[in-house]
């Protein structure tokens, strides 16, 4: 993946991000492993799949709630 240009401002922003949301992505890196040791090669697919995207969608929420919180509140602007 390409590094992503910033301006100084968004570095600063990106590194707060990052370091709010280091322990959420350790500690469900952690826990996938967990779940994907506790499976075996018949039980991988399927419902162990649902359950990855669920997590890797909670984490994704997780990360837009953090991205949202650290703005300034009031509206959001139309997209130019």
């Amino acid at each position: 993946m390409a590094d992503i240009p910033l301006t100084p401002e968004q570095e600063a922003e990106a590194q707060r991000l990052y370091e709010t949301l280091q322990q959420a992505f350790l500690d469900e890196a952690r826990q996938t492993a967990r779940l994907l040791a506790s499976k075996d090669d018949r039980h991988l697919l399927g419902a162990t799949e649902f359950d990855l995207r669920d997590r890797a969608h909670r984490l994704a929420a997780k990360a837009l709630e953090n991205a949202l919180a650290g703005r300034k509140k009031g509206g959001i602007a139309a997209p130019a």
